[in-house]
């Protein structure tokens, strides 16, 4: 039985070949220290504690689950011990700002680190990149009090931190939520209201938990607009930032039973008259918390990537290992009973399947955090700027596609095993189950396809895809060169143009359909994702090629790469014709039928 092992071999590849992401690191003063022998080094070191003690606690946390007795939360044994190992390593500080004891290290490297966290143990993983998101904002627009006193112990992993923002009548609509924060006289608030889905919101792994909470003030605005974002911290913290015994009121209501994620609790949180702390500007709230939601919906997309790696190591093992039938040409191994089932076609369709949408997720994963990273660090405001709205594009494919793609990688990794994957031993049915998730919280992908649709795409007449695509547009000329990918880069330019054909149907018929928007939404997404993934092929495959001219190449693997991307454009990428063609089916069949039809 396989077991999972951190996928450095790909990772280096994309990182040193792909992207060069050791030269854009030195472009960036901030970052220019971030050399290929750095993040090599990273990696392999968030291998060895993924396969020592992420992973081989991944199945027992899934069944014993956490458990909640008195307000308290309990995770699964070998977790603590777990965290306080993650802790010590440097892991909780590695993105932080370094004035407050972070690292500094780029979103790019962390994306990866993410990545195999996820593959080892999803559970254990949702416990860190909550807090990362929460020590981005705090950072962001917190007080330099607030910065002070809450940022240094969280990136020592001695506190943790949580996003509140849903409420029992208030999911997607966060303008409906009724918590409350009245001034007190030492210039904090009183909180009060009750949150729903928090993750990591009440646990043993950390001595204090730091909430950010959405609220409103007494005389805010109606809707959205008057929405305040509040730091409440589970206990007490003295105005020097120490730790005091005394309860802040913030108590666990009880924790969901869910499909999947079991050992991540996910907790339904009271807050009674808590003291909380403004963070930024009245009325604020959502565009402050919304500041980092671009790094967290990336990493729901590294959920799935990750997920999807840890079943197809299982599944492409049991397939050369599984004996079943014999292969259509004849015998292969003429000594056995039987061949190995990856012989048979079907087997190979859905490894390969699994195999393309990893390698191409795991690179625009990649391409994503590159540019918010140049967003971030980057010497030049034209160059920030123009990352901006490359992320703005892009995050919702990512986000969307890859944690789509993540599960359907999983589900085949299950049908390779057939019977075996469907029970608990083989731990394909938990990879299942657990990645289910990411296609929901963060903004479920049905927002995010509506958000690219229309935000991205009608309400800037196209120009964020144009920018997009010029910005890939090198890709394509260094592809042009090489005649060995021509059939690969004619496809991509058929797609390519599809996706923007589509782009101005959808962008003519929004000004007389109310409803062109939300019809086209969900396909047009699906085919931005695949015209990505093909461009992302096309790099993956040149570096591949030219990786190939070198004298000590690994041309098992190389080749393997070629061979998996030649599979993308041939078996997956014409599924952009069905695509545009549901697309310019437009919103009537959609909407002709009455709701008592249903």
């Amino acid at each position: 039985m396989a077991s999972y092992k951190a996928p450095l071999t790909d990772m280096q590849f994309l990182l040193e070949e792909v992207f060069d992401a050791a030269g854009l690191f030195a472009s960036m003063p901030e970052t220019e220290e971030v050399s290929a022998d750095l993040i090599r080094a990273i990696l392999e070191e968030m291998g060895k504690m993924a396969e020592s003690l992420l992973a081989p606690i991944n199945g027992s946390g899934d069944q014993l689950a956490c458990q909640f007795e008195g307000g308290r939360v309990t995770t699964p044994p070998g977790f603590k011990e777990a965290y306080d190992a993650y802790a010590e390593g440097g892991w909780t500080s590695l993105t932080g700002a370094v004035e407050y004891g972070g690292q500094g290290m780029p979103k790019l490297l962390s994306a990866m680190i993410e990545e195999i966290a996820f593959g080892a143990n999803s559970s254990f993983a949702l416990y860190t990149v909550l807090t990362t998101g929460a020590t981005l904002v705090l950072k962001l627009h917190g007080s330099e009090e607030l910065r002070r006193s809450y940022l240094p112990p969280m990136y020592a992993g001695r506190w943790s931190g949580t996003m509140c923002l849903t409420e029992p009548h208030a999911g997607t609509d966060l303008g409906l939520i009724r918590t409350r924060a009245t001034p007190r006289a030492d210039n904090s608030y009183s909180l009060t209201g009750t949150k729903i889905f928090i993750t990591a919101g009440e646990h043993d792994l950390t001595e204090n938990i730091i909430h950010l909470v959405l609220a409103k003030l007494p005389d805010a605005p109606a809707g959205p607009a008057g929405i305040s974002l509040f730091l409440v911290p589970k206990l007490v913290v003295d105005g020097q930032g120490g730790l005091t015994d005394q309860s802040n009121n913030v108590l666990c209501g009880s924790i969901e039973h869910k499909m999947g994620i079991k050992a991540s609790a996910t907790c339904v949180m009271n807050f009674e008259d808590s003291q909380a702390f403004l963070v930024g500007e009245p009325n604020k709230g959502l565009a402050q918390l919304f500041s980092m939601m671009n790094y967290e919906r990336l990493t729901m997309g590294l959920q799935g990537n990750g997920l999807a790696e840890n079943s197809f190591q299982v599944a492409s093992e049991y397939a050369k290992e599984r004996l079943q039938g014999r292969a259509a040409s004849g015998p292969v191994a003429a000594d056995k009973a039987a061949d190995p089932i990856i012989v048979h076609p079907d087997v190979r369709r859905m490894l390969l399947t699994m195999r393309a949408n990893i390698m191409a997720g795991r690179a625009l994963s990649i391409f994503s955090a590159s540019q918010l990273d140049i967003a971030r660090f980057h010497p030049d405001a034209e160059a920030r700027a123009k990352a901006e709205r490359l992320v703005a594009f892009l995050i919702p494919v990512q986000k969307a596609y890859c944690s789509d793609r993540g599960y359907d990688s999983c589900t085949l990794g299950q049908q390779v095993l057939g019977g075996h994957g469907y029970v608990a031993e083989w731990g394909l049915e938990q990879n299942v189950r657990d990645a289910r998730i990411a296609q929901i919280y963060e903004g479920a992908n049905g927002i995010q396809a509506l958000d690219l649709m229309g935000r991205k795409t009608v309400r800037s007449n196209g120009a964020l895809l144009q920018e997009l695509l010029e910005a890939l547009a090198d890709d394509v000329a260094d592809a042009a060169s090489r005649q060995a990918l021509a059939p690969q880069l004619a496809a991509l330019k058929d797609c390519q143009g599809r996706l923007e054909a589509c782009a101005r149907e959808v962008i003519d018929a929004a000004g007389d359909d109310p409803d062109a928007i939300g019809a086209a939404s969900y396909p047009f997404l699906e085919l931005a994702g695949l015209t990505l993934f093909a461009f992302m092929w096309l790099r993956i495959m040149e570096a591949a090629h030219t990786a190939l001219e070198q004298p000590e190449a690994d041309q098992d693997y190389l080749l393997g790469l070629i061979h998996t991307g030649e599979f993308f454009f041939a078996r997956m990428l014409p599924r952009s014709t069905s695509l545009a063609q549901e697309i310019a089916a437009g919103s009537a069949t959609l909407m002709a039928m009455a709701a008592e039809q249903f």
